[in-house]
């Protein structure tokens, strides 16, 4: 069987604190992989460090911050043209376990429905290696209807893998399948939602997410649900509806939400609240050609966002 190329991706930007277990994980895995980062612009040494002790990885020097998404495509786009049959994006403050790699690609192997299959997400653990990763147990928890994975894990009767609506791009290994009929990420993002708006996409082209409960990995990130900015969130989250391709009306809708909105601020007398909403909506109005170009876009099946020429 021929062994696939597998290219991880990794976004850095000040990654000096992980940059040593991150890469030499990547060095350990059973399953042979190639490495491409992408650099932000770090000032605390991160790439003189990657480039002598990991000669290796292809690096990419931005002269400017891209954000996660724009960096994120560059690699993708470089994996892409050098053959790679998957592509895992990894962000830098993770490491993978030998085996990671090789439990994912069974459960791929094994699919009877490869076809369907959009992105693949091992167990995301902490940097403790104690426990599962806040925010998957949210993950899996709200997709109980759909899964039921914690009742498995009670009985201690996993499934290979899960279907699961929903899981952060910390850990993604995407086939090649995936890059060529979704795309890339959207660059209207710079930073925050758009792994949810890749997501939508996703599933709009009726492929899925799993989860592999038989692969772990690390995610290094600070262990509190309130940890995401959420006023930066709630922004984002009306570009998201507004240019998922799942939603029919979603830039009109969010359209009346927001003036909804705006006057029960007004009659309640919160005019602070009404400010802010304002300038929301006349952000999304001024934004609305530029919306709707990008949403025409993703509803068509391709590499979106993307130069795999």
């Amino acid at each position: 069987m021929k062994i696939p190329e597998i290219h991880i991706i990794i976004v850095t930007y000040n990654a000096m604190k992980w940059a040593e277990r991150c890469f030499t994980s990547l060095r350990k895995s059973s399953v042979p992989v190639k490495c491409i980062v992408v650099d932000n612009g770090s000032v605390d040494g991160t790439q003189e460090y990657i480039r002598s002790n990991f000669p290796e990885v292809d690096f990419t020097q931005s002269e400017t911050n891209l954000g996660f998404g724009k960096a994120n495509n560059i690699g993708i786009e470089k994996a892409y043209k050098n053959g790679a049959d998957f592509f895992y994006l990894m962000n830098q403050d993770a490491w993978l376990y030998e085996d990671s790699m090789e439990k994912m690609l069974e459960v791929f192997n094994n699919h009877p429905r490869q076809e369907e299959v959009g992105i693949i997400s091992p167990i995301h653990i902490d940097g403790t290696e104690k426990y599962m990763d806040i925010f998957l147990d949210q993950y899996i928890a709200k997709n109980y209807e759909k899964t039921r994975m914690i009742s498995d894990l009670y009985f201690q009767t996993l499934k290979p893998w899960y279907e699961i609506n929903f899981v952060n791009a910390a850990h993604w290994l995407l086939p090649r399948k995936t890059i060529e009929s979704v795309g890339g990420f959207n660059p209207y993002f710079f930073h925050y939602g758009e792994d949810d708006e890749y997501v939508n996409r996703v599933h709009f082209h009726n492929m899925k997410v799993i989860l592999v409960p038989g692969s772990k990995v690390v995610h290094d990130g600070v262990q509190l649900l309130h940890k995401i900015d959420f006023t930066k969130y709630e922004d984002v989250r009306i570009e998201i509806n507004a240019m998922n391709p799942n939603l029919p009306n979603g830039l009109q809708l969010e359209k009346k939400s927001l003036q909804q909105s705006m006057f029960k601020n007004i009659i309640t007398g919160n005019f602070d609240h009404y400010k802010k909403l304002s300038k929301k909506y006349k952000k999304i109005c001024s934004d609305s050609a530029k919306l709707s170009s990008f949403r025409n876009q993703v509803m068509q099946k391709g590499p979106a966002f993307l130069n795999l020429s």
